[in-house]
């Protein structure tokens, strides 16, 4: 007999969400995180429009700052973009993940210490974390332990590995929309997340100077001028990570654990709370996960890819120019990954 009908590695934001949604539909779940207290990562802290629905569905409203489109901008050209879809919201990783979590006990979910490793699977259940489950779904981010150990792992391609670093400043929102400033080698995306806080994000070259391409940029060195540090400087990547799949057997990879393209379109969130919901219908009969999961991130993988080339060659400096000449190309873009 199982012990538990979901098992979940990895508890950050889309374990959460996972763990909920098998908790609504009848499961029980577990939760293996071996950090303690909400855990934080380098991440652009914006909700997208789409994702908000998918969150009061399952009883949670984190608090933030709202998010009314995206601005992409250079020294001397912006393309501004108000969602149609509805608004965002920024919020600080942390609170999400606090509500995320009194949300799941709330529910009944369980949580465990420890980490998934030594994976056995067989007709009936998977055992793992001393557990035996039904179902193992794999949320343990970009760097899965459970999709290596499994070899699930596709070889990462060497080309146009990007990496992330995030800090928070102390200093009122000046502005209500995700500001995108694209640096020659880099974008930084400016996201309010409270009435007296901004995040600031770098994608880049690895070993880029998240300080040298702030200041480079006019308009956030005067406007981060006298704004002291709200948190500690963190770093993630490379984003460019592939599964070879992402069902093996009783074992799903949901979220960036199944495969991420690069945090360029500010998706990663929304799309993981997409994927654990299907996930979690898949486990009950529903339709196939593999299936499932390729259409919901269809639109992510496709956009995101061509952006990706295009920022990483020639035509890097032409994107925020295009956008401003092509509004509605730009903004049925946009509209796509806000859905």
């Amino acid at each position: 007999m199982n012990d538990v009908d979901v098992l979940v590695a990895g508890g950050g934001p889309v374990g959460l969400t996972a763990a909920i949604e098998a908790r609504l539909a009848g499961l029980t779940a577990t939760v293996v995180e071996p950090r303690d207290g909400p855990i934080d990562k380098a991440c652009g802290e914006g909700l997208m429009p789409g994702a908000l629905p998918l969150l009061h569905r399952l009883g949670v409203d984190p608090v933030g700052m709202p998010l009314r489109g995206v601005s992409y901008r250079t020294a001397s050209r912006r393309a501004d973009h108000l969602f149609e879809a509805g608004i965002g919201r920024g919020v600080r990783r942390t609170a999400l993940q606090g509500a995320l979590a009194a949300r799941a006990l709330e529910l009944g979910v369980t949580f465990v210490d420890g980490r998934v490793d030594g994976v056995v699977q067989d007709a009936t259940g998977v055992s793992a974390a001393g557990l035996r489950a039904s179902w193992l779904l794999a949320c343990d981010g970009l760097h899965s332990g459970v999709r290596r150990d499994l070899g699930m792992d596709r070889p990462a391609l060497s080309r146009g590995r990007r990496y992330g670093i995030r800090q928070h400043f102390a200093v009122a929102p000046w502005n209500d929309l995700i500001e995108v400033h694209w640096a020659p080698d880099a974008e930084v995306y400016v996201t309010p997340i409270a009435p007296d806080t901004v995040g600031i994000a770098m994608l880049g070259v690895q070993h880029a100077d998240f300080d040298a391409v702030v200041r480079g940029i006019p308009e956030l060195a005067t406007a981060l001028a006298d704004a002291q540090p709200a948190s500690s400087r963190r770093g993630a990547g490379p984003f460019r990570q592939r599964a070879s799949r992402v069902q093996q057997g009783r074992v799903l990879l949901v979220g960036d654990a199944s495969g991420y393209v690069d945090a360029i379109t500010g998706e990663g969130l929304r799309l993981g709370f997409d994927q654990a919901r299907v996930a979690v219908a898949a486990v009950q009969g529903g339709p196939s996960y593999e299936r499932e999961w390729k259409r919901v991130t269809r639109d992510f993988r496709v956009l995101t890819a061509g952006l990706v080339a295009a920022a990483s060659g020639p035509l890097r400096g032409g994107i925020v120019p295009l956008a401003a000449r092509m509004p509605r190309l730009y903004g049925s873009v946009v509209e796509r990954l806000a859905r």
